[in-house]
């Protein structure tokens, strides 16, 4: 009765086994005849009903019954792993002879390259690169540089304010002040930045855009040390046939102020879409710094003068590149940024 017993248990196994075609169902197999409540695991519960002299003959018996499962299940274990990798290696095959995957690498985006350029005419003429905050006091971006509480330019329209005494800084100038106060005489400097006003977006305008301001203070600096410096700068930049013309115009901060303009670039100032027909574009607003600026920062005006202007990046970027909407820049759209 027993031997009839086990040898049913073992066919049934090795039936089971033989249908088995995962390592899942092969494990509940193996449970279920093996397992602490398995088939086999019950039968030798029953061998204290087996007569004593009985029972080594039965041990026997179900030892290699044990056997005989557990072979069919290592081997069935093997054969199944088996299946698998090389189901697996045939859908992870590599085809060599493909060209190889590149690595998309980053470059400088177009407003860094010029401020680089910027940075680097400029150093090499001596001027150290400042910051300073983002966030400013009113007398910083405004009453220092002359604008007094009137002026148009402290509207609510064109300036972000925080409070009544701090606002998000609308120029870079700020840091010229900053530096002044300091009172470490001969400044050249150049203050690159982000600053902030309350324009509308549209190709040439947005809320957020980047100014570089420069200054020079040393005794006996003259508009002709500005204009020199300026027609440096723009052949530096924009090539070695490039000049430079001022036209009268007001600044708070700065008396007499002037806007510079550079001859076109892309036709020589013969005229073009790119100058509008004009042979010249403007470029930047500069002029020396008015006593009152100086006095204000603790610089007597009667021993030192100055001369400042200031730039925007963008602008530089949109002219160098010639990029015809400003929005272009800040899209992040990567066609357009892997032209550069």
């Amino acid at each position: 009765m027993m031997k009839e017993k086990l040898q049913e248990i073992r066919e049934n196994a090795l039936k089971q086994i033989e249908s088995t075609n995962t390592l899942e169902s092969l494990n509940d197999v193996r449970v279920a005849i093996l397992g602490k409540k398995g088939e086999l695991t019950n039968v030798l519960k029953g061998m204290r009903d087996v007569a004593p002299e009985d029972r080594p003959v039965v041990g026997q018996m179900v030892n290699e019954t044990r056997e005989k499962i557990e072979e069919a299940l290592d081997a069935a274990k093997t054969a199944i792993a088996s299946k698998v990798r090389e189901e697996q290696m045939k859908r992870e095959v590599i085809d060599v002879t493909l060209p190889a995957k590149k690595n998309k690498i980053g470059h400088p985006h177009p407003n860094t390259l010029a401020l680089d350029e910027v940075k680097r005419i400029f150093t090499g003429m001596g001027y150290e690169v400042v910051d300073g905050p983002e966030v400013e006091y009113d007398y910083y971006n405004f009453e220092a540089l002359n604008i007094p509480a009137n002026h148009p330019a402290k509207d609510e329209q064109d300036t972000f304010y925080i409070n009544d005494k701090v606002v998000l800084r609308t120029q870079t100038s700020p840091v010229q002040v900053r530096q002044m106060e300091r009172g470490k005489l001969p400044i050249r400097m150049i203050a690159p930045g982000r600053v902030f006003r309350a324009d509308e977006v549209d190709a040439t305008h947005s809320p957020c855009f980047h100014q570089i301001e420069g200054m020079v203070i040393d005794k006996n600096v003259t508009f002709s040390d500005l204009k020199g410096t300026l027609a440096e700068f723009a052949r530096e930049l924009f090539g070695p046939e490039t000049k430079v013309k001022f036209r009268p115009h007001h600044f708070p901060f700065t008396e007499p102020s002037a806007e510079c303009d550079v001859t076109c670039f892309k036709c020589g100032g013969k005229g073009c879409r790119m100058c509008k027909g004009e042979g010249w574009i403007e470029i930047l607003g500069c002029g020396m710094i008015h006593p009152r600026v100086l006095e204000m920062s603790g610089i007597d005006p009667k021993e030192y003068s100055g001369f400042a202007f200031g730039i925007g990046l963008e602008r530089i970027a949109l002219l160098k590149d010639e990029i015809d909407d400003m929005r272009l820049l800040y899209e992040n759209d990567i066609r357009f940024l892997d032209q550069f």
